[in-house]
């Protein structure tokens, strides 16, 4: 890279509903096809952008993280100012900063985090409906989540892991999995050195099957040890999966993620 370009990271959040998912698609609406058009009318030339985790049609973001090379001389206001303007309402630009040209968005990460909110009420919330998952039956959450620790540590994960995935390896470490129950609302928080393609969703699929007691708890890591997609449960909706956070070295010195507070009525204490 010539000393005229240089790379500036981005923090973006997206609400996912509109989105045929992140990765720009021939005649497809995607967040990275918006965000690279608002970018491209600031740096006058066209830009290409890497994001830490392609998430698929219908999932949010609060800390996805994105990186592009410019040689375009701009204050940082017009970048971020300039490029939220000519977004839609559903994607914003957080924040921006100047790296090294070593620092790769995707392969610098070190972990993901993602949380699933699933409405478990009997009927459907025509507030929530696009923003979390509706499940009807009772969940036990306790049960859930002691399921659920089995998943942890450096393991294959091919029975999570969808048919068209392109990675090379299925082994992944998982770092923590937590499942509560806030009021009507169960949140699974999922974090690992990376995930295979709907591999949380798939996870959260067979968790639902124990929640509701068609399975046992340990179902789950026979399900795991097996290796075999077609032992576990469907996959869960798009809508309820959020990526939370991407995590670095901290020599990288990003601003601080907030995710872990993710704030929404359904958050809230109101007694």
């Amino acid at each position: 890279m010539s000393e005229s370009r240089q790379r500036i990271v981005l923090g973006i959040e997206y609400a996912g509903t509109p989105f045929a998912g992140w990765q720009a698609q021939p005649k497809q609406y995607t967040v990275q096809g918006c965000v690279e058009a608002a970018l491209t009318k600031i740096a006058a030339h066209p830009v290409k952008l890497y994001c830490a985790g392609r998430t698929d049609a219908g999932v949010h973001a609060l800390g996805q993280v994105v990186h592009f090379d410019t040689s375009a001389q701009r204050p940082t206001r017009a970048w971020l100012v300039g490029g939220n303007t000519y977004l839609p309402k559903s994607i914003a630009i957080k924040w921006l900063q100047h790296v090294e040209t070593t620092f790769h968005a995707r392969h610098s990460a070190i972990a993901r985090r993602y949380r699933y909110i699933i409405c478990n009420t009997p009927t459907h919330s025509a507030i929530y409906a696009e923003r979390a998952t509706w499940y009807r039956y009772p969940l036990d959450a306790a049960r859930m989540h002691i399921a659920a620790q089995c998943l942890l540590g450096e393991r294959d994960f091919s029975a999570f892991r969808a048919a068209e995935c392109e990675s090379l390896s299925p082994w992944r470490n998982l770092h923590a999995i937590t499942v509560k129950r806030q009021g009507d609302f169960v949140i699974i928080d999922v974090s690992a050195n990376a995930f295979l393609h709907h591999m949380v969703r798939n996870i959260v699929g067979s968790l639902l099957a124990i929640g509701t007691r068609r399975r046992d708890a340990a179902w789950l890591a026979e399900v795991l040890a097996k290796r075999d997609r077609r032992l576990a449960a469907e996959t869960a909706q798009a809508s309820g999966l959020y990526l939370m956070a991407v995590h670095y070295q901290d020599v990288w010195d990003f601003p601080q993620n907030n995710s872990h507070d993710f704030v929404l009525p359904i958050y809230t204490d109101y007694t």
